[in-house]
This record gives structure tokens, C-alpha cells and sequence, in this order.
């Protein structure tokens, strides 16, 4: 066989292999080969190798095909796993037969996956100055079908010498821990039990720790929008240095907003409140908002201000605590 012949033979092979991957078909009859990573709150993600990470509206999907098993959730509870293939308008179909889009509440869902993420700042001056800061946070969240499990915690630290008389002192020297589980009763009620822990040396407070119960109400629950907002009582204990100690009985009364604007910019603030049932005069406030701005998929940079106000804090402490901070983070 000549080579004049074969090269023609050769093009038409390789036309003839199929491209691997997800194909999605689209009620304006486009189409788009990849991957589907997702779906909830009638969005779609899938990551293109031609168009990167793509979120269209499910609703303008006619059908689709995957190459990989994909697990689909209805609204009605079912679970169905398994490759799916392309049918007629508004369906694809699978082992249990033709499904309707419409149907669809959750597409590869992440239950029983831990997300999160780990930022990291810090700062080092020798010189006309002679100082060093650190801070750190982590925050992570399993979501489960039914419960929710998450946890944070956060460290600063900041130092500083004299370069006239060589003397050191430590400006900031602060940490907290949190946990929190909540069990949805419905697909927005739930119950909670949550506990946090704080040390900040520079205020004298050795520890206060701070368990309580409550309930919830997840007001909206989507990849780009999250709101909660939460109610109930906690048991406030708080060690002062030089050894002086305090406990009460409080409300506690909490919110969570995150809003992710596009696939660079999110934005994230908590707030939590605690009054003395006891006291009226006597509350504590943990806050906290961060702009966060992509790097790469999974590196971000983060500015966030964090707020503390204790009513009653040690002698010669102050009431409020305010923080700037700026690092690098990565979400996991």
C-alpha cells in the first residue's frame, strides 16, 4: 500500500474513535464534551478540557451521556448509581430505566466528604523594626444526608523588640477551637450541639469554653449561596488570669452567610451572639467576614476581619479585639 493511500485511511480511523468523556446535549441543540462533576439546585457543572469548569442551568439541558457511573439523587429520596445515556427530551436513562430531569435534585452529591480549608499569613521585620505575626485557620464541614459535622479553629500571634534596648513583648496571643453538629429533622429544620474554646493571653483570659444546644434553619443551601441562622442556650464558663472565674447561663443567637460572586471572588461572615440570661449587661460577640480571591483551583488569597467584644472582661482588659489579617489559603 502506497503512503498516498494509507495516509487517507489513517484520517478516517482516527475520526472513527470515539471521544471519551461526558457529553451534554442542550435544548438549543449545542452540545459540550467533559465531565459532570455535579448538580444541585437545578445547576450543572461539568469540567470541559476546551472550556475549563462550566455551570449551566439544568433546565436547558435536553439530555445527557456519562462515560464514569454517576450517582443521581430525585426529589423524592431515590438513589439511582450507574452510567447514564442520552434518551428523549427532558430524560436520560440508565439500569432503572428512563429518569426525567426535572426529577433531579442532586447529581454526585457531597455527603460523607470533608471540604474546607487552611489559610495561612505572617509577617517579618528586621531592621529599623524588629518584629514577627502569624496566623492561622482551618475550617472543615462534612455534610451527610440527614447531619452536618463541622469544626474551626484559628491561632495569631505577634511579637515585637525594642531595637534601642533589646527588650521583647508579645502583642497577640490568641486561640480558638469550635465544633458543631447539626441532624436536619427536615431538608431545612435542624437540631445543633456545639461547643468552642478560647484562650487570649494578652487579655488575660486563660479559657472560656462555651457549649450549647439549639436549632437551625438553613435557609438556602446551594454552591454559590449558603444562609443559616440559628437559636438556642449555652453555658458560658470563663477562667481569668490571675485566676478569677465566672459562669452563666446564655442565649445564643448565630448566623452564617457565604456568597461566592463568580468562579475568583466569594465572600464569608459569621456572627454569634451571646447575652447573659442573668445579666443584661453581660454578653459576648465572636465575628468575623473574609473576601476570598482564587490563585488557582484549589489556592485562594483571604483579607478577613475578626471581632471579639467581651462586656466583662479581666481587669485592665479592654472590651473590644479587632483584627486585619491577610494570608494564603487552600481549600480542600
Amino acid at each position: 500500500m502506497s503512503r498516498a493511500t494509507a495516509l487517507p485511511i489513517v484520517v478516517i480511523l482516527a475520526c472513527a474513535v470515539p471521544v471519551l468523556g461526558d457529553e451534554i446535549r442542550f435544548r438549543n441543540g449545542d452540545r459540550l464534551t467533559g465531565r459532570i462533576t455535579e448538580a444541585a439546585d437545578g445547576k450543572l457543572k461539568i469540567s470541559s478540557s476546551v472550556a475549563g469548569d462550566v455551570t449551566v442551568d439544568l433546565k436547558d439541558v435536553e439530555t445527557f451521556t456519562t462515560d464514569e457511573p454517576i450517582e443521581i439523587r430525585l426529589e423524592d429520596g431515590t438513589v439511582l448509581k450507574g452510567r447514564v445515556s442520552a434518551a428523549e427530551a427532558g430524560t436520560v436513562t440508565g439500569d432503572a430505566g428512563p429518569v426525567t430531569l426535572t426529577r433531579v435534585k442532586v447529581i454526585n452529591p457531597k455527603y460523607g466528604r470533608w471540604t474546607g480549608s487552611l489559610v495561612v499569613g505572617g509577617l517579618v521585620n528586621r531592621g529599623n523594626s524588629d518584629t514577627e505575626s502569624l496566623n492561622v485557620g482551618v475550617d472543615a464541614q462534612r455534610r451527610g444526608e440527614r447531619d452536618r459535622l463541622s469544626a474551626a479553629g484559628g491561632y495569631v500571634y505577634s511579637r515585637q523588640k525594642d531595637p534601642s534596648t533589646g527588650d521583647e513583648s508579645t502583642s497577640a496571643d490568641s486561640w480558638f477551637a469550635a465544633g458543631k453538629y447539626d441532624y436536619f429533622f427536615s431538608e431545612k429544620f435542624y437540631g445543633l450541639v456545639s461547643v468552642r474554646a478560647d484562650h487570649d493571653r494578652i487579655a488575660d483570659l486563660n479559657l472560656r469554653v462555651t457549649p450549647s444546644v439549639g436549632v437551625g434553619y438553613q435557609w438556602v443551601e446551594q454552591p454559590d449561596l449558603n444562609f443559616t441562622t440559628e437559636a438556642g442556650l449555652a453555658w458560658v464558663f470563663e477562667d481569668y488570669d490571675p485566676g478569677d472565674t465566672d459562669d452563666h447561663i446564655a442565649a445564643r443567637l448565630a448566623y452564617h452567610f457565604d456568597k461566592k460572586f463568580n468562579e475568583r471572588v466569594a465572600f464569608l461572615h459569621n456572627m454569634e451572639y451571646l447575652p447573659s440570661l442573668e445579666d443584661g449587661s453581660d454578653f459576648n460577640v465572636n465575628a468575623d467576614a473574609a473576601v476570598r480571591s482564587s490563585l488557582t483551583k484549589t489556592m485562594f488569597t483571604e483579607f478577613k476581619f475578626e471581632w471579639r467584644y467581651d462586656a466583662t472582661p479581666a481587669p485592665d482588659a479592654h472590651n473590644n479585639d479587632l483584627r486585619y489579617m491577610l494570608g494564603v489559603g487552600w481549600a480542600f
